[in-house]
């Protein structure tokens, strides 16, 4: 698969609109990852339970969106170096199709399968 096949364009402009999904994202979910009140004469003990756990929550998504936000933007980086889309365990190309799935990818399905296993 040659790289003039690539539309990268196409691909910029998907990790763009990522981009800006993630950063509007970010400003909400940093919100709800607040400090939770621990005062027991204004919230019950399972208010403050559930609003504890809504606050891990909250934490978790907040950290796999800014790891996304990271992925998006060494995407981007790429694509002004000129090698978005090239396997960067192999240097092969990465298929179209897995790029429409995850634009950020770095890796080919093979090089991804072996990081994993």
């Amino acid at each position: 698969m040659g790289k003039k096949q690539l539309d990268v364009e196409h691909f910029k402009r998907s990790l763009l609109e990522l981009r800006d999904e993630l950063l509007s994202l970010d400003a909400a979910g940093e919100a709800a990852a607040q400090t939770v009140e621990l005062d027991q004469s204004r919230v019950g003990r399972l208010s403050r339970m559930d609003a504890l756990q809504g606050q891990a929550m909250s934490q978790a998504s907040n950290r796999r969106r800014a790891e996304n936000l990271r992925r998006v933007e060494a995407a981007l980086r790429r694509m002004d170096r000129g090698n978005y889309g090239e396997c960067q365990g192999c240097g092969e190309f990465i298929n179209p199709k897995r790029l429409e799935f995850d634009p950020a990818a770095r890796l080919c399905i093979a090089c991804a399968g072996s990081k994993e296993g």
